[in-house]
């Protein structure tokens, strides 16, 4: 049988005679040498292996390379554990290993009760064979060496398998057990009766020898297997099952529990591994089919949102129109009116820069909805009146982004392709601490009063612990009043009461800008009511000592361009901190504003919803209560709410303070339409009353969040090379795009472009 294209397998045994062979090849000095001077051996085994089929040892190149390796692997586990035989007990191998190795001289082994002797290695047969094939002796080896002269003398063992020979001795403590006398007794008694009723001792076989090119004679391998097969059948039973019993006793080797444990824990990871695999391409279909489906969305989206902004323009054409020709006539949109023809005639009439818009006449500048007075200029639904028509336009055109947001919400797990609101001023860093707070057990009260109709005013105890909180935190020199309180459903709503109580249909209200555009819609859908803007300048100009700075003179020029248009301002609204500049007024800069007021005769609504958002200890927030004395304390209107300062801007919740009895009667009649309910009421009362967690907990970590996220902010911005407006309070950053293409002209076109640029990149 030819194994010369076989591939090695590990699992053939060698008998002795075979090992012995191999040794007596592997030994010889030309092989070892060849063997140290290259880096590649296979060449080599391969030649043993040819020399060991010719002797009728079928082997190949890899089982010999393996087999050598497993012996040198014994060779130095029992040196190194120092257990070298002692007087022929030890491993039969060991010396012929010891002198390959490290080079010392052949030592015969020790005769002892072996199948195989010295003498029969060197007797008649031996010497017969050397005469007859002394030539084929010599030219045997491949290696052009030699042969040593020396015959190799072995003892050899029967066994069971080449594994039981290579097996590592294990300590002492793990060592074979020797088994009782008896057992020893029995043991020698069948080898004795074995050896005395075998054939071989009175029957002479009639070998046919010959000689190895190692010098071992075939002679002995086969009366080594011949006496191996004629031992009578029940002696070997016998001792077989002593030497099975023997090896059961054997304590079983912990590097084996080490493998199998290996073993076992590389599948475990493989199974899990197959299973992550499983989950994530499960998830990537699942992200894909999301992606499809945003996808879609956006694109209805796109359509609707073009949709819209071509009514809007149309509506916004026709009034500039008619703001232009002075006719007060109702004018509706001619019906086929190209889209392209639209925005042309936008552009004609919204174009050029802030100073041109400036210099023009005061109606022309309202462009954004502030023409909207007269309802009867538009008839688009033949189901709403003209005011219902105005309200619906109104919302179409203010809301695009936030109702975009609402249907597709960004979530980092749920829906990581949402839209990211960055068009509302909403505080979302504190949630974990205020809903740990708004959950414990003093919040949760249920009584009678809470659930019946309550003063449209508030509940007194909230009220009079508004009173508390803002004499508190506003510095008030005295303590305030809690019938002066007045609790609503949101600041927004206050602006809407008021504007509604302090102003006639078509009069207007004078306002820094930029400005919160919510207060647009606030004073408008209900009342009617215009506002004019007091403009603020990006650089240091005239009297100012900061970008966008209010001075009294901007709020005089505004005022008297008004006056000259024919408009009638009732009121200033000041935003402090403003929102969204995020600048904080001095108190000499409140009280300028509060003494043109004065002189004018106008109503002041004073905005403080972010004064608990000051979130670096440079700056210092001044309350208009906090101030010793007021110009004009009958017409000073102070709004307050928790959404901001609070991150609660789900909510409902804003509070008014006013000296003006008469003001404080007619916002309560519309506080009706507006109140806040009991157990809600309840709550706020609770929150506002725990000074020590405002103080301690709730303010500290909120300062630290906000000034943590405005630093990430500005911080890309800077290495973006975006200009900017660095101010410590509130949630907002004032950015300046006008170095981009589409925001290079400040006119209606390219901003409603860029905020549809936003829209589409999902950032509204």
């Amino acid at each position: 049988m030819d194994f010369r294209g076989k591939k090695y397998e590990r699992g053939s045994n060698w008998s002795d005679p075979e090992v012995v062979e191999l040794l007596q090849l592997w030994a010889d000095e030309a092989v070892q040498v060849e063997l140290e001077s290259c880096l590649r051996n296979q060449h080599v085994f391969n030649r043993i292996a040819e020399v060991l089929r010719e002797k009728g040892i079928h082997r190949t190149g890899d089982q010999c390379r393996e087999k050598i390796k497993k012996m040198k692997l014994e060779y130095r586990r029992l040196k190194d554990n120092a257990k070298a035989p002692r007087g022929g007990r030890g491993w039969k191998f060991y010396d012929v290993m010891d002198r390959v190795l490290n080079s010392r001289p052949a030592l015969p082994y020790a005769l002892g009760g072996g199948v195989m002797a010295q003498q029969v290695l060197q007797g008649a047969m031996v010497e017969s064979y050397h005469h007859r094939h002394h030539q084929f002796a010599a030219s045997a080896l491949p290696f052009g060496h030699a042969q040593h002269p020396e015959l190799m003398e072995i003892k050899c063992e029967e066994v069971n398998s080449d594994e039981h020979c290579l097996t590592p001795e294990p300590p002492a403590a793990l060592s074979y057990q020797q088994g009782s006398p008896e057992e020893r007794e029995m043991e020698r008694a069948f080898l004795e009766r074995a050896q005395d009723d075998s054939p071989i001792s009175r029957v002479e076989v009639p070998i046919e020898t010959s000689v190895s090119p190692s010098g071992f004679s075939e002679s002995n391998m086969a009366s080594s297997s011949r006496m191996q097969n004629v031992v009578p059948r029940p002696g070997f039973s016998a001792l077989h099952r002593l030497r099975k019993k023997r090896k059961g006793q054997r304590v079983k080797d912990p590097l084996d529990d080490l493998l199998l444990k290996t073993l076992t824990s590389q599948r475990a990871m493989e199974e899990r591994f197959l299973q992550m695999e499983e989950r994530r391409f499960q998830r990537d279909l699942d992200v894909e089919e999301r992606r499809m489906q945003l996808e879609q969305r956006r694109f209805e989206l796109e359509r609707e949102h073009e949709y819209r902004m071509f009514n809007v323009f149309a509506q916004m054409l026709s009034i500039l129109k008619q703001s232009h020709s002075g006719s007060s006539s109702s004018i509706t949109m001619p019906r086929g009116l190209d889209f392209s023809q639209a925005l042309s005639e936008m552009t004609s009439l919204g174009g050029g820069d802030l100073q041109e818009l400036r210099a023009r006449p005061l109606a022309e500048r309202r462009v954004d909805m502030h023409g909207f007075c007269h309802p009867g200029d538009f008839q688009r639904s033949p189901y709403l009146s003209a005011r219902g028509n105005v309200v619906n336009i109104f919302r179409g055109s203010t809301e695009e982004g936030y109702k975009a947001y609402h249907a597709d919400k960004y979530d980092e797990d749920k829906n990581p392709n949402g839209i990211i609101n960055f068009g509302t001023s909403e505080n979302k860093l504190c949630f974990d601490l205020m809903s740990k707070r708004l959950t414990q057990t003093d919040m949760n009260l249920m009584e009678p009063p809470l659930l019946q109709y309550p003063d449209w005013k508030g509940h007194m105890f909230l009220r009079e612990e508004v009173a508390r909180f803002l004499t508190y935190y506003c510095k008030a020199p005295a303590p305030l009043k809690a019938e002066n309180v007045i609790v609503l459903n949101g600041c927004g709503s206050l602006f809407s009461a008021l504007a509604t109580v302090l102003c006639d249909p078509g009069e207007a209200v004078l306002i820094a800008t930029p400005f919160y555009g919510g207060i647009t819609r606030s004073i408008f859908l209900y009342g009617n009511v215009k506002l004019v803007y007091a403009y603020l300048d990006s650089k240091i100009t005239g009297t100012s000592t900061r970008p966008f700075q209010l001075t009294v003179e901007k709020l005089e020029k505004a005022l008297q361009d008004a006056r000259a248009e024919g408009i009638t301002v009732r009121a200033l609204i000041l935003l402090n901190p403003q929102n969204p500049l995020g600048d904080i007024y001095s108190l000499s800069e409140l009280r300028d504003y509060l003494e043109f007021a004065k002189r004018h005769e106008l109503h002041v609504i004073v905005d403080e919803i972010y004064m608990l958002s000051v979130f670096d200890e440079s700056a210092t927030f001044h309350s208009v209560l906090g101030m010793d004395r007021l110009p004009d304390p009958q017409r000073t209107h102070v709004m307050w709410g928790i959404s901001k300062d609070f991150a609660v801007s789900g909510i409902r919740f804003g509070t008014l303070y006013t000296e003006n009895q008469d003001v404080a009667n007619a916002v309560a009649s519309l506080c009706y339409f507006h109140g806040v309910c009991g157990p809600v009421q309840h709550k706020v009362a609770q929150l506002l009353r725990d000074r020590d967690w405002i103080n301690q907990v709730y303010l500290r970590a909120n300062h630290a969040r906000l000034k943590a996220a405005h630093t990430y902010v500005t911080d890309e911005l800077k290495t973006l090379g975006v200009p900017f407006l660095n101010r410590n309070a509130g949630f907002f950053v004032w950015i300046d795009f006008r170095k981009e293409s589409y925001c290079s002209q400040a006119t209606f076109l390219p901003i409603s472009s860029f905020l549809s640029q936003l829209l589409y990149f999902r950032v509204p």
